[in-house]
């Protein structure tokens, strides 16, 4: 039966019908769920460490000793980082560095395009001002 459908071209047809729903589906169908380009940048972090680079001491030879010092679970940590590793982990350092920027720059444009959302789709109330029937009121008049 397989045979059959292979001769005659029936299911390399279907896989080509199936591949062109897949695509048309996620290029056009999906055009409405635009990634923002901040988005890509902070998917664009992939590597990143958190924490500050410290010379710690220098050695015998002249050589700095380094220490990466950051926050876990809220406690200090320190740790030591081999010379050869400074230059990846302060590109580290300013990957996260970076990323944080991107992040809070995101969640400051969201919130300010929240809040005006918020605020044009309430409708204001106009306030009616009524005559005052104070006293003070009654004897400015006479």
């Amino acid at each position: 039966m397989t045979d059959f459908f292979l001769q005659s071209g029936i299911l390399k047809n279907s896989l080509f019908f199936c591949c062109v729903v897949y695509v048309f589906t996620y290029t056009f169908a999906m055009k409405d769920k635009i990634i923002p380009p901040r988005i890509k940048q902070i998917a664009a972090v992939t590597r990143m460490e958190p924490g500050k680079l410290s010379v710690i001491r220098t050695g015998p030879d002249g050589q700095p000793y380094y220490n990466l010092q950051h926050r876990e679970n809220g406690k200090n940590v320190s740790e030591y980082i081999p010379r050869e590793q400074v230059a990846t982990v302060e590109q580290n350092i300013a990957a996260y560095q970076h990323f944080k920027n991107l992040v809070d720059e995101h969640v400051a444009e969201t919130a300010e395009i929240s809040k005006n959302e918020r605020k044009s789709s309430v409708k204001k109330k106009r306030r009616i001002t009524k005559p005052s029937t104070s006293p003070a009121n009654k004897k400015s008049k006479n």
